[in-house]
């Protein structure tokens, strides 16, 4: 070998720039990060992200299982809603009572009607009407005072209070309390438990929880077609039990009889003076 000659060869030269290939990659690279000693870190678990959806998760389940029963009861009612093709649903349920009476016939606040049906729900009525938005009174009320209600298109649900538990009467009355057009009263005597009355239509029932209450109240409410007063008012603050107190005992001869003799025509129907 000739005197000066360098002894790297050609192999040293490539083993150079290997290494600094592989220095410059791992430069660019991402390390995993240490934690004490050298050792990796743990990874982190994003539990409040995990927590969030779950509780996301459980109120839609909640609000599922909520709202699902209430959604099967309004589909399960849309045949009894009326309409100017469904005048009168309450014709496709099983037990309603149907009677044409005559309207605008009025008698005297001291006067009794000699009513064909208990409890009445038409006929000869007090010129003034039983406050009906919704109400629900504890005692009972005055039946010439109640089928005036019902000329005005609501929906009055009488019971017997020997037949029916403190439970049912509470279910019933969920349905009537602040809604329009309804009131519900204790009803000493009647056969039945329960009855609905609208005018000219009457259901009677064993329980509160027969499906046709809910039925006869979506088809009669305010049902345009089965009422002769429609638009008139419900609100009548100055009626109460006590100054329109029930009568128990059966119509002396004295009653005006059911085809109208000696009652008043309604002339309008503003809230009388006193009423």
């Amino acid at each position: 070998m000739p005197s000066g000659s360098d002894s790297r060869g050609p192999s040293n030269k490539s083993g150079a720039k290997s290494a600094k290939a592989i220095k410059a990659a791992n430069k660019g690279g991402r390390p995993a990060k240490k934690g004490k000693g050298g050792v990796p870190a743990p990874r982190q678990i994003p539990w409040l992200t995990i927590g969030a959806g779950a509780l996301v998760l459980a109120l839609i389940a909640v609000l599922a299982v909520n709202l699902w029963p209430k959604v099967e009861e309004q589909q399960a009612l849309e045949p009894y809603k009326y309409s100017s093709e469904n005048k009168d649903p309450s014709d496709k349920i099983d037990g309603v009572l149907k009677i044409e009476y005559p309207a605008g016939q009025h008698v005297e606040a001291t006067q009794r009607v000699a009513y064909d049906q208990t409890p009445p729900f038409g006929g000869p009525h007090d010129s003034t009407w039983a406050n009906c938005t919704g109400t629900v009174y504890a005692d009972p009320i005055r039946t010439e005072n109640a089928v005036h209600s019902l000329e005005h298109g609501a929906i009055w649900i009488s019971y017997n209070p020997d037949l029916v538990d403190q439970d049912q009467i509470d279910s019933l009355a969920t349905r009537v309390s602040g809604k329009s057009y309804m009131l519900m009263s204790p009803y000493p005597g009647q056969s039945s438990p329960i009855s609905l009355q609208s005018w000219g239509h009457r259901l009677e029932v064993d329980n509160a929880d027969d499906e046709r209450i809910d039925q006869f109240i979506t088809a009669l409410n305010q049902n345009p077609n089965t009422y002769p007063e429609v638009g008139a008012s419900c609100s009548n603050p100055l009626f109460s039990p006590e100054t329109s107190p029930f009568d128990p005992t059966a119509p002396g001869p004295d009653a005006v009889p059911m085809d109208g003799a000696g009652t008043t025509a309604a002339t309008d129907e503003q809230i009388p003076a006193g009423g």
